[in-house]
């Protein structure tokens, strides 16, 4: 018999797959409509650094630089699939934006303008405030072809005006048109004006439109035939050679100031643009075909996050008060509390405070000796970076590792690593060829044991240390005590220090060590439970799926029986639905929350061993980071993760099924008014309330 051939969706189609469910979420009328606005703004973040990052590979002539696997030619007809699907999303989302979203907040007396267009109320206080606030900033160039013309900076919106002076207004393409460009000075005035309220409306209007309706200020003698929008999305993405540098921290920033100046890989423009303009403008900045996205009057959707709400808190979204942890509650040292037990905190059903404090305490404990973190992406004005700090002032000896190619957080992680070294942190920096992505905090400690004199303490986690995002990004992170656990991150320390070490990791499951071999163990033990008559059942939960060895021994798993239920909120190349998958359910969710825990479950005929971890199954985490995936062993916290997990495969309100053709279908839809309605995320906090006593 010949080897199955297995079937795989592309990693980049499927990501639009995943952003157009999040799109979805704007549709949904039971939220409020700022919460909808959020997500349109998401929504237009996410493409934005997906044409920043995955797009310019197509548009790369090294293309393996991000492992694709596709000739130039496939990669040009990969570039058309997707500028396609993006085309027809931005369709679905301009039409949510004014047949749902404006209607909303109209009817919430909130008017945001469409037009340039000023009402005779409004007009002259938006001539007064262009006057005084925008014309200042204005620097308007006149577009020449071959001559030097303005640099179309990355990811800024630019107004491009067509003129004719002294002519009858007309748009025959055979006249003398003068052609301008003019960036939109952002950085200087917001990006939306509220307006003075008339007759129990509260009026916004988009700065793009306040200077439209004085662009004869601006352009005086010309007659003012069209104004659109432009922007352009450059390449973000880069990567360094694989030698050991002597300097990496420098050679990365180098990199990273270049990333305003690279290659164009996305084209916006206004659909509305005539071609003899768009032509114009093609010519004049180099614009290729497949670079061209037609786009809509209002650019830069993202800055949506930021538009004003006059009326209240009616209109967002409200949000539990994080739980209190009554383990850590109970004793008011948790070097303490740790002593005796694990504590697993779940985040931000609870409070991220408890890591700050096991930091904190441990930098004024006068037993610590040691602290030891890993640094992937962490707030500004970081508290975890002010913990570290004041625990080098108090003579205890900080190493933090730094991972400086945390992508677009490269400058923030570089700047608080010069904050700790001038306090006396050691700070180490990324492995050439490497990214650190695993989340750890080591504490040593003086005992009072004899037998011990050394005490570990050790934070494992799913996620950043970041207290900003651990606001919105649903994580697990385990506070523990145990010995064998703690040998085994004092070796990942010892192997990120670049020290001996003995490879030897007995009970964590270590990226470029144990992990791929011991997760291939446990899925074929799953088939050997099943095919010695017991029951198979895998349950896994993570970011994204891509790697096909693992959609390998996933699809041979199903084959042989196994029940698997994946929980994959973003990327998942496996394909459901098929012979070899037909034992395979891909359930997404998308909430208030960000879904970022990563959950490996394995039946194990009812001993059940299950895995947290920063790790996706992807290419990079398995094959080119550090990654660690700790186990949990006491009965009560694996009955947590299970009851967890199992609220949210019960999910029939936010989540769907991933189908055979990348469609999110919604559970809601195919689920009988008269069964209950599950929502996983106040699902999972009602939990997490009643078992907590709280």
């Amino acid at each position: 018999m010949g080897k199955r051939k297995y079937s795989y969706f592309k990693r980049d189609i499927s990501w639009l797959s995943f952003n157009y469910r999040v799109l979805l979420e704007a549709k949904d009328e039971r939220l409020p409509v700022y919460e909808r606005i959020k997500f349109l703004s998401i929504y237009s973040s996410n493409l934005e650094e997906f044409y920043k990052i995955r797009v310019s590979g197509y548009h790369s002539s090294l293309l393996e630089s991000i492992n694709l696997e596709e000739s130039e030619e496939e990669a040009l007809k990969t570039i058309v699939q997707i500028n396609n699907e993006v085309t027809a999303q931005e369709k679905e989302y301009y039409n949510i934006f004014n047949n749902m979203i404006l209607p909303e907040l109209k009817k919430n007396s909130i008017v945001l303008y469409q037009t340039d267009k000023v009402e005779p109320f409004h007009k002259a206080y938006v001539e007064k405030y262009f006057n005084e606030e925008v014309f200042p900033y204005l620097q308007p160039m006149v577009i020449q072809k071959d001559d030097i013309h303005s640099f179309i900076q990355d990811g800024r919106i630019y107004q491009t005006i067509s003129l004719l002076k002294n002519k009858k207004k007309s748009k025959d393409s055979s006249l003398n048109y003068t052609y301008a460009i003019m960036k939109i000075p952002y950085t200087k005035i917001p990006r939306f004006i509220e307006l003075p309220s008339y007759e129990g409306n509260h009026y916004i209007m988009f700065i793009d439109d306040v200077i439209k309706a004085n662009l004869t200020s601006v352009f005086p003698g010309y007659d003012i035939i069209d104004c659109f929008s432009i922007k352009i999305s450059r390449d973000a993405d880069f990567s360094l050679e694989e030698e050991d540098k002597k300097d990496i921290a420098e050679e990365i920033l180098k990199k990273v100031r270049k990333r305003k100046i690279g290659a164009v890989t996305r084209f916006q423009y206004d659909s509305e643009m005539p071609d003899y303009f768009l032509k114009y403008l093609c010519e004049a900045y180099e614009i290729e075909d497949e670079e061209l996205l037609p786009s809509w009057r209002y650019l830069n959707l993202a800055d949506l996050a930021g538009l004003p709400n006059p009326v209240g808190d009616s209109l967002k979204q409200q949000l539990p008060q994080p739980l209190r942890a009554p383990e850590l509650e109970s004793n008011s040292s948790i070097l303490r509390v740790l002593r005796k037990q694990d504590v697993l905190l779940h985040f931000p059903y609870q409070s991220f405070d408890y890591l700050l404090r096991f930091l904190l305490q441990a930098a004024f404990d006068p037993k610590v000796l040691e602290i030891k973190v890993t640094q992937y992406r962490v707030a500004e004005n970081s508290a975890v970076i002010n913990s570290l700090i004041s625990a080098a002032k108090n003579g205890k000896k900080v190493t933090v590792f730094v991972e400086l190619k945390a992508r677009f957080d490269e400058e923030n992680n570089y700047l608080s690593s010069e904050l700790m070294q001038q306090a006396g942190v050691k700070i180490i920096y990324s492995l050439p060829g490497l990214k650190v992505h695993a989340k750890l905090a080591y504490v040593r400690k003086r005992s009072n044991d004899s037998e011990a004199p050394l005490k570990g303490y050790a934070y494992l986690g799913t996620g950043n240390f970041n207290e900003k995002t651990a606001r919105i990004y649903s994580d697990k992170g385990l506070l523990t005590s145990n010995r064998e656990i703690i040998k085994d991150i004092d070796e990942v320390f010892r192997v990120l220090e670049g020290k001996p070490h003995m490879h030897d990791f007995k009970h964590l499951l270590v990226t470029q060590f144990n992990m791929l071999p011991e997760i291939h163990k446990m899925i074929d033990r799953e088939i050997e439970h099943v095919k010695n008559g017991g029951a198979g059942y895998i349950i896994l939960k993570m970011n994204s799926l891509e790697d096909k060895g693992m959609i390998n021994a996933l699809y041979r798993a199903s084959e042989a029986g196994v029940k698997i239920d994946l929980i994959i909120r973003g990327i998942c190349c496996l394909i459901p639905n098929q012979t070899y998958s037909k034992n395979i359910t891909i359930t997404r969710i998308v909430g208030a929350y960000l879904e970022h825990s990563r959950v490996w479950y394995f039946f194990n005929e009812g001993r059940e061993d299950i895995y947290l971890t920063s790790a996706d199954w992807m290419q990079r985490n398995l094959h080119r980071r550090i990654e660690v995936a700790f186990p949990i062993y006491k009965d009560s916290l694996k009955r947590e993760i299970i009851d967890i997990l199992k609220i949210q495969l019960a999910d029939n309100r936010s989540a769907v099924w991933l189908d055979e053709d990348l469609n999110n279908v919604f559970k809601r839809d195919l689920t009988l008014e008269s069964e209950k309605h599950i929502r996983a995320q106040s699902a999972t906090y009602s939990y997490l309330k009643k078992t907590k006593g709280q």
